[in-house]
């Protein structure tokens, strides 16, 4: 408990460092005190992004960060650093190619860098085929280097001794309860076939949760796209486990009169395809509910500070932030628990025997 009210402090006063830093120039340079411009940032803070921002410096307009290589592929191959973006204040040229940043997206331009826009305010330029190294990426290929390098660091620890040492003291208690807690009651006699998957599902969705409580400004499970990769994984996974009584619920429902078939055989079609659905939502929107609320409580000092003064309000807004990131720490491990529960149960219901 105390490693965990520390680990929340910690977080708390970097983030709330970072954003009061950040308060001094916005990504266009000069001060961030409107409630547009905050927003703006938090929106920003959200999205994925092709290099990694520490420090803005209002004055400058300066940033402390690093980039990271952008690929591409429009009517051939480009790969350059996103430095030449300038973090979206230049034109990137590639073999003759014109490309510039527009709301964290890449799109082909002139050498002027001109966006079109339609009525609506939305780019009309063409976008390459984006398979860039941005920030979520890095989160990703992270926290896949940090699971490898643990699990391996646990399974050797048992060539030495039963109980193991260092990392793995944190890691076989929750591999003990995954698999007793969530695979076993939930799957039933055949869990061990699926404990490689939920395994990973669970640690995987937690540490990228831990991750986007730092400062790195990780929002990998806020991302629409991993949430559906994630879902689509398990929906996959339950339907070549399905058996035969399986699809016998599905398509021709037993022991119910036919007329009733045939209509609760569409409803459990649909079924099947709202179980991810719910599945990617929930991880989705609960984690980027969890940044919105963190970052709002921290812009706290800027929106505040006009009244209450700058030590009134960064106290105000720190005190809140603290307890909201313990919130969230829970959350984290809450939302890895759920995604990996559900999946055990959708899997459980497909391979289940009915006799």
């Amino acid at each position: 408990m105390r490693n965990t009210l520390l680990f929340a402090l910690l977080i708390s006063l970097i983030n709330v460092n970072s954003l009061f830093a950040v308060a001094g120039g916005s990504e266009e340079g000069g001060q961030i005190d409107t409630k547009e411009e905050i927003n703006e940032y938090i929106q920003h803070h959200l999205q994925d992004s092709h290099d990694f921002t520490f420090w803005t410096n209002g004055k400058t307009g300066s940033h402390i960060g690093f980039h990271l290589p952008v690929i591409l592929w429009s009517d051939g191959l480009h790969v350059f650093s996103s430095g030449k973006f300038d973090y979206g204040h230049e034109v990137a040229e590639s073999n003759g190619k014109y490309f510039a940043l527009y709301h964290s997206k890449v799109y082909e331009t002139n050498a002027a860098g001109d966006i079109e826009l339609d009525e609506e305010g939305h780019a009309t330029n063409a976008k390459p085929l984006d398979i860039s190294i941005t920030k979520n990426v890095v989160g990703m290929l992270l926290t896949s280097l940090l699971m490898f390098l643990g699990f391996i660091s646990l399974a050797k620890g048992y060539d030495k001794r039963s109980i193991p040492k260092g990392i793995g003291r944190i890691l076989e208690p929750l591999v003990i309860y995954v698999r007793d807690e969530i695979a076993r009651p939930n799957i039933g006699p055949k869990y061990e076939k699926f404990i490689p998957y939920l395994l990973t599902v669970f640690f995987y969705i937690w540490i990228l949760n831990l991750l986007g409580l730092t400062p790195l400004g990780f929002n990998v499970t806020g991302n629409i796209a991993v949430t559906v990769g994630l879902a689509l994984i398990t929906f996959f996974v339950t339907q070549f486990s399905g058996n035969k009584d399986y699809w016998k619920h599905i398509f021709w429902m037993p022991g119910v009169p036919i007329p009733m078939k045939i209509i609760l055989m569409p409803i459990e079609v649909l079924g099947m395809f709202t179980k991810p659905f719910a599945l990617l939502i929930r991880l989705f929107a609960n984690i980027t509910a969890g940044h919105v609320v963190v970052m709002s409580l921290i812009a706290l000092i800027i929106t505040m500070r006009s009244q209450f003064g700058i030590v009134a309000s960064s106290s105000i807004s720190f005190g809140l932030a603290f307890f909201i990131t313990l919130i969230e720490l829970l959350v984290a491990f809450l939302q890895a628990y759920i995604f990996t529960m559900l999946s055990a149960l959708f899997i459980g219901m497909a391979v289940e025997e009915h006799h």
